[in-house]
Formats: C-alpha cells, structure tokens, sequence
C-alpha cells in the first residue's frame, strides 16, 4: 500500500508469520521503535534489518494508521543432513565443520550458507589435487516447513604431478633441488607412496625446504619469485613451475655475542657453531640459538631468547652475526607438585625428579625429571607443567602429573616358536608392590626346550642414593636336542642377589652373586663324544658360586620398539675360586638407532661374547657355550646351528660368539602411522668359534622382517636368505615366532 507522505508517530508494531523464531528476537532486530516517526524509507530499513536475521524468505510491511505491521515468512528448518560419495573426507568432520558456518540440523536453512558450504568443500578436494571432483546439493521440502538436505559428491581421482620445473637455478641441479622435495613426478614406487599427488600444503612444505636448503648454503638472498601450477584439459595432469632468484652466496664475515650476557661468555662460545670465513647456514645460527637458550634455561633464564641478527653486505657478499641474548628474569621453583598418583607414594616419584624446590629452574632438570618419571614402569603417561605463581614475575610451580597404570599383572599364555615349539607361560607381577616402587614377581614357562620356574623380588631405592638390591630363585631344566645342539639335558637350580650402583643419571653398575646347583644327564650315543669326556673328567653334577659385574647406559627413547638413542651393556660372569668348575665370561652388546626421516630408522646392533676356564680347568664347560643362528642372531640359518660341531655332527657352540645386525626399519606399507607394527630389510652376519675368531668364517644373510605387537602377543617373523653359507651349515629361510618374545 500507499504510505502517507507526512511521517506518522508509530503506536505499534506488529509481526505476523513467526513460528519459530520469537518476536522478541525480531523487535531486538528493529531499530524503529514504539513512538518514533514512521517515513518513507523507513519500511526499507525493516526489511534490510530483518533479512540480516538470515531467519526469513520473504518480507513486507504494512501501515495501518498508526500501527506497522510486518509480514514475514520464514526459512524452513534443517531436518537432516546426508552426506553421499565422500571417502577422503569423513561425515563427522564434515557435519563439524558445517556447524561451524550455520547449517546443521535443527538450524534455519539458508541457501546461501548451503552454496558456500559447497563451494568450501569443493576448495578442499582441490586441495589434495581432485580438480574434477563435483559437489550437488538436493533440497526435500516436507510438512511443517522443513526441509531435508542431500550434499552428494563425486571425489574423482587425484591429479597426479607429470612434471615439475625449476627456472633460475644456477648453482644446483634440478636433481639435486627436487632431491629436498616431498612432491615428485611420477616414479616406481610413486603408486604407494603417493608423492606424485599434489596437495597445496606439501607444495608450500616443499618450497619452505627449498628456501632451507638454499640459505643453509650461505645464499641469504634467495627468493622464490613466483609458483605456477597448471592442469591439463582433462584435469588429470598437474605441471608445477617454480621460479627461484638464487642471489650470491655470502660468508661470516663476523660473529657476537650481544645483549645482557647473564652467563659466562666463555661458557657460550663453545656452543656458537657459526665461525668466521664459514659459509652462512641458517641452519647453524638456528642451532646455536637453540644451544644458548638451553644453557640460560639450565641457569635458571627459562624464559630467555636469542635472536640471530645478520647484517648483510651484499657488495662484498659477506654478513656479520650478532646473536642478541634476552635472558629476562631469573626463575625460581616455589613447589613441585605432583598429581594423579593415587596408589605410588609422593616419594617414589619424588626421588627420581632432579629439580629441586627453592633452586632456580633448569629446564633440563625438568625434562630429565619427567623421563626418569616415564622409565619407572609405574604410569601409561607423564606430563609436565610450569605454572607462574601468581603475583609474582620469577617464581613458578612445576607439576608432574601421571596417569597410573595397573602395577599388578597375572597373566596366562601361548605361543608358538620355530625352535622352541609350543611354549606356555605365566606370571603374577607386582612391579609398584603397596604403592612403594618395589618390584616382585613369580613365573613359569615351558617349552621343548625349557622348562623354567622363577621367583624376584627388587627394590630400586635399597640407600637413599639410589642403590638397588634385588634377590632371585629359579629352578631351570633345558633340552639341548630340542634345541639344534647335542643329546644331553640339564637341570639347574639357582639363588642369588644383585645390586644396581648409579654412577649418574644414565650409567649403572651392577653387582651380582649367584649360587648354582647344575645337574647334567647324557644320551648313551655321547658316551664317546667330547662331552662324555668332560664329564668324565669333571663329574656331571656341579656347585658353583658365580660373581658377577656389568655397567650398562641406556637412551633409548622407549624400550619397545625405539627409534633413537641406544645402549651399551659390558658384563662379566666368574665362578669363585673353590667352586667345581673354575671359568669367566666376558659379554659386550651395543645397539643405535639413528632416525633418517619421520618414519624410518637405521638399527645397528654387536653383540659379542668371550669364554675361558681359569686355575686347574682346561676349557670352558660345554653347556655354558655360546651359540647363534636363527631369530636374534644370524636369521636364515637354523636356531643355535652355527659354529663348531661335535663327532655326531651336532652343533655344540663355542667359546667366542661374534654377531652384528644392520636394519633399515620402515612403516608397513598402507600403514604409516600403525605404532605397533614395523618392517625392516637387514643384514646379518655371525659365527661362533672354539677359541679365536676366524673373520673368513662369518656367515652373512640378508632379508625382510616384521614385527608386530598384537592384542594376543607379540608375532615375528623373517624372510632370509644365506649368502655363504657353507656345506653343515641348516638353512632356514622363513622363520618366525609368536608369544615367545621377539
């Protein structure tokens, strides 16, 4: 209608329509009020105002006299959204991220906000490279003003990258460039790794390796001076060209040490890695940055920076580094506090943090604290804190907060090994006894070969320094048959107790003495063999009082299944003077891993072992041999078969074992990021000997292997084949084992 020229004093609003949305919201809505003047342009500005709302289709007001009334019909409610065709993208993060934007059920429809919802999820294939992937919608209308909402997609197939070119590089080959690269073109084994597959992040991934690699070799100026990504017609194809200013390379030409210097210069400067006359590496200064922040975190700065400040000169192509140190204020520790250990007493994790309160902060104390707190065994995870207390600027709070395990184990189970057939085995543990960090535990196990009942019982912290003591009690009885060696049993019984002595934070010592009842029962076949003739020189029935030491180191950064650090174990076994049999072992095992990329790891791993009888005895006794072949040792050759052999031409062992193992540790292919299952390609090689090594008599072996940690039990297995293995030699390609621990 018409409305009156003159403006109209408004009496009342009124709104018709509304069903679900209330009319209070439309009047907060309003800026026109009761008792303002109604004008001409004033029912423009309802309707713009209401159909910001987004709650309306349509819209139209009304003057009656005095009175406005505003006609509105509302958008229909969303019912129910499907979803139909997407497998890259899962419903529950795509409803998550519609409802970030307004349309979810129960929500008013808006077909704007269903077009971008559309065009969102559309940018987001293209983003991974699915440039003829299509998106539809379809809109059910149903009774009572709803309607129901069908997004259906057609994800396509992933353009792949048929080429990529480098424009401006002059110092370096395309090669060597594309080498830093984790996009590729097509190669043989681009179908599973997939690095043929564009993504706009790994495309910026790659260009931000490109400028590492660039400035790491001193070219501080170097610029990516454009990135041209171009589909082919059928949208299948993807050709990447990336044009690069390289700029000149520039030496150091000087390096400072700027800035508040808390710390002793003289302690810093062996951590400054870049050197005057080097070539600049961004890579160094950030190194040495990360290095000095460290030491002022150990001297209390935890809230230091260093910044690296280059002035460059490009005339003369050189730059000066200035290192600005910002320590700020000296941090104290008011308290350290300790959270969710319920059952372990506040000492048992007490004793093993290394920052102390009252003391300044170190943050390598902190850290160092937390894996001590990880390595006890008692907790699934560790988490540290550092909170500012209030009120202050330099004294703060550190929390340790744990998520216990269970400390208490009973467990039954099986398993099945190539060498050992059907093992069974239980156990009763304790390993955090009453909450004291105490360890006891009983188990037995049986096997062809073993047979093995044992008792412990080990407390960490005997002295307050950290000294442990622990006593054990087993009764063994082995069939060497059963194992690949010679017709003869033996029956041991054994008692003994071990100190651990801490030399510091990740060199131990231990100290053993061990009581040792040995029974032995030949098959009548051994009665002319080199057995026999030890036993009837020394008897079959044996007491020896057996002393032993070891140091050991451990940085691992797990136990199962790591993938750096490493450890170190050098131990020694003799039998005291007036035992039966008079004899030593010396034993030296050493393994690394030193990680290569995210997912892949280099093991290499030397075990060595070292025998001898000392006083009145001529050799060391037979069942003390050492033996190797099979899984753990020289894989592709039979369990415990390698080595001298006795006149029935059974292997015996030896006296000196030599063994070393290289792996290349990878992820299981179409399982990156499965954490309980891992390959490896490896080699092998071993041997054990009478007396002296003899290196020409190495066997070697090269192969795959997996690991896996199931729900049931850990699985191993190998494929392997022998390289020179010689004419006695018991070749076993596959081997594996379940249960029996890998």
């Amino acid at each position: 209608m018409a409305f009156a020229e003159e403006p109209v004093l408004v009496k009342d609003i009124r709104v018709n329509g509304l069903q679900r949305i209330t009319a209070g919201a439309v009047f907060n809505a309003l800026s026109l009020k009761v008792g303002d003047q109604f004008e001409e342009e004033t029912s423009e500005e309802i309707i713009r105002e209401l159909f910001e709302m987004g709650f309306f289709s349509d819209i139209n007001v009304d003057l009656n006299d005095d009175i406005v009334i505003i006609n509105v019909k509302e958008r229909p409610a969303i019912t129910s959204i499907e979803i139909e065709g997407n497998d890259d993208i899962e419903n529950e993060t795509l409803l998550e991220a519609f409802g970030d934007v307004g349309m979810e059920v129960g929500r008013v429809f808006n077909p704007l906000v269903l077009d971008k919802v559309k065009n969102e999820l559309l940018q987001q294939y293209y983003n991974n490279g699915k440039y003829s992937a299509e998106v539809s919608s379809k809109v059910t209308t149903l009774e009572r003003n709803r309607v129901a909402v069908l997004i259906s997609v057609v994800e396509g197939s992933a353009a792949s990258i048929k080429k990529i070119n480098i424009v401006g590089n002059k110092s370096f080959s395309d090669e060597e460039i594309l080498s830093v690269f984790e996009l590729t073109g097509p190669t043989l084994i681009s179908f599973y790794t997939n690095s043929n597959q564009y993504s706009k992040q790994k495309l910026s991934a790659d260009l931000e390796r490109l400028n590492s690699f660039y400035q790491d070799r001193g070219y501080i100026n170097f610029k990516v001076e454009s990135t041209q990504v171009s589909i082919s017609p059928d949208k299948n194809g993807i050709f990447i060209t990336i044009n690069i200013n390289e700029g000149k390379v520039h030496t150091v030409s000087e390096v400072k040490l700027a800035g508040e210097l808390i710390v002793n210069p003289d302690k810093l400067i062996p951590y400054v890695i870049v050197q005057p006359t080097d070539v600049f590496s961004r890579k160094k200064a950030t190194q040495t940055s990360e290095y000095i922040t460290t030491i002022l975190g150990q001297a209390g700065y935890s809230f230091a920076n260093v910044n690296m400040i280059p002035e460059i000169d490009n005339e003369s192509s050189t730059v000066k580094v200035t290192f600005f140190v910002d320590p700020g204020k000296r941090v104290y520790v008011r308290r350290v506090l300790m959270e969710g250990n319920t059952k372990t007493r506040d000492e048992v994790l007490r004793r093993e943090v290394r920052q102390m309160e009252a003391a300044s902060i170190s943050t390598r104390a902190v850290d160092h604290s937390k894996a001590r707190l990880s390595r006890l065994g008692h907790f699934d995870e560790v988490d540290v804190e550092t909170l500012p207390v209030a009120g202050t600027s330099d004294q703060v709070d550190i929390k340790y907060t744990v998520k216990e395990k269970s400390s208490g184990n009973i467990l039954a189970g099986a398993g099945f090994s190539q060498s050992q057939g059907i093992v069974l085995n239980a156990s009763i543990s304790q390993n955090n006894f009453l909450g004291t960090g105490k360890r006891m535990s009983a188990s037995f196990n049986n096997s062809s070969v073993n047979t093995i009942y044992s008792l412990g019982y080990t407390n960490p912290y005997y002295t307050v320094d950290g000294v442990s003591r622990g006593y054990n009690i087993s009764y063994r009885t082995t069939d060497y048959d059963e194992a690949n060696s010679s017709n003869y049993e033996t029956e041991t019984f054994n008692m003994g107790v071990n100190f651990g002595l801490p030399l510091n934070e990740s060199d131990k010592i231990g100290l053993g003495l061990d009581l040792e009842f040995t029974d032995i029962q030949l098959d009548n076949n051994l009665f002319f063999g080199e057995i026999n003739k030890f036993i009837v020189e020394n008897g079959n029935s044996f007491t020896n009082l057996k002393a032993s030491a070891s140091w050991g180191t451990d940085t691992r950064n797990r136990a199962v299944f790591a993938t750096r650090g490493g450890s170190k174990r050098l131990s020694g076994i003799i039998t005291v003077p007036g035992s039966d049999l008079e004899f030593y072992k010396l034993s030296y095992n050493q393994e690394q891993y030193f990680p290569i990329s995210t997912n892949t790891t280099l093991y290499l791993n030397a075990d060595f072992g070292y025998g001898d009888s000392y006083g009145d005895a001529e050799s060391l006794p037979f069942f003390e041999n050492y033996y190797a072949g099979g899984k753990g040792s020289v894989r592709g050759f039979t369990d415990n078969t390698l080595g001298p052999r006795d006149i029935f031409d059974d292997p015996i062992g030896g006296s000196v074992k030599l063994v070393g193992n290289a792996e290349f540790i990878f992820p299981v292919p179409f399982m990156p990021d499965n954490k309980s299952v891992r390959m490896s390609t490896f080699v092998d090689a071993g041997n054990v000997y009478d007396d002296e090594i003899d290196v020409g008599e190495l066997r070697y072996s090269v192969g795959v292997s997996a690991k896996w940690l199931s729900p049931f039990g850990a699985l191993s297995f190998s494929l392997a084949m022998p390289i020179n293995d010689g004419e006695d030699d018991e070749v076993q390609t596959f081997q594996f084992a379940f249960g029996s621990g890998i």
